[in-house]
């Protein structure tokens, strides 16, 4: 098992992974990119057994000309517009089942849970990229010389169409707009509330795709970061391009872009973590700003949390 730092340690902890110098230009040429996407979508009746909810699957078109997926429940009763969640899963993962999604829904809230291009759900990935795509996400566009063409820059603006088509929706207040997500869902909540500082509440556990110096540095080639040590041992044995890669992976840092968050954030961490360490996730929370509160589970990992559900609800009552 891996030994991460102690607690008092962990709570001033601000990261190990640099900042590219250009990284606010980045973000912001990237948005400007963004602006120039329709918030058009496309709805497809899906059929469940609920006599308090409607199912859509939603589809929009993203950077690049992908076909992003998302799943759609809102009341079938609106009266005013009322609030709204956006919806992130895990690595490799898709939106999953409808029922998480309808519970909220049928307690008012819209809901729309976007499935990320290229990975477990309905989303495409038409990127053309140079260099190796194969072993993980993380390393897409690694070797491209263009840094637009990271895979993670375009999922990151996914989420904030997804958000933007929420807020754009005659049944959603736009200000009573919240993001929530668990491991690389815990990641792109983040990145969401980040890059759309109209989010107002976030709720994430145990972020994915933060301080990747510091994960290389704990050696940890058994964990949901791997590829960083395929990369290396295929592509730079001899670490010739160490600096460099290590500095464009701050593009996609999530700990770069915490402190643009607005919203108020409960931030979950498990300290038995062994896939995503809780160092890595607190040089993250601790760059955050706004509002904000630390969910300690000290005998869990990357797993089940228990009572997670029920606290991530309690915080979206407050929209």
């Amino acid at each position: 098992m891996h030994v991460d730092m102690p607690l008092e340690e962990l709570k001033t902890y601000t990261g190990k992974s640099p900042k590219p110098k250009d990284f606010d230009e980045y973000w912001e040429r990237a948005l400007q990119e963004l602006e120039n996407q329709p918030l058009d979508y496309q709805l497809e009746r899906v059929q469940y057994p609920s006599s308090q909810v409607d199912c859509y699957n939603l589809y929009f078109t993203g950077i690049g000309h992908a076909k992003i997926r998302c799943m759609l429940a809102k009341p079938k009763h609106i009266q005013k517009a009322g609030p709204g969640i956006a919806m992130f899963h895990g690595y490799g993962n898709s939106s999953g089942d409808w029922f998480d999604k309808v519970s909220y829904a049928a307690l008012g809230f819209t809901v729309l849970a976007m499935d990320c291009r290229g990975q477990g759900g309905y989303s495409t990935d038409p990127l053309s990229v140079n260099g190796t795509t194969l072993r993980g996400h993380i390393i897409r566009g690694l070797d491209d010389p263009n840094p637009d063409h990271l895979y993670y820059r375009n999922v990151f603006l996914d989420t904030v169409q997804t958000a933007r088509i929420l807020m754009s929706m005659e049944e959603v207040d736009e200000n009573r707009v919240g993001v929530y997500g668990v491991s690389q869902g815990g990641a792109l909540a983040t990145v969401c509330a980040a890059l759309e500082p109209r989010i107002k509440e976030m709720v994430a556990a145990y972020p994915f795709l933060s301080d990747y110096q510091r994960v290389w540095e704990m050696d940890m080639a058994s964990s949901a970061y791997e590829e960083l040590v395929y990369y290396f041992r295929q592509f730079d044995p001899n670490h010739e391009k160490h600096e460099e890669i290590f500095n464009r992976l701050g593009y996609i840092d999530i700990q770069n872009l915490a402190d643009r968050i607005k919203a108020r954030v409960l931030w979950v961490t498990g300290l038995k973590d062994t896939i995503c360490p809780p160092s890595t996730q607190f040089a993250a929370y601790n760059k955050i700003t706004s509002n904000k509160e630390l969910l300690l589970y000290h005998e869990y990992g990357h797993e089940y949390l228990l009572g997670l559900a029920d606290k991530a609800m309690e915080r979206f009552s407050k929209l």
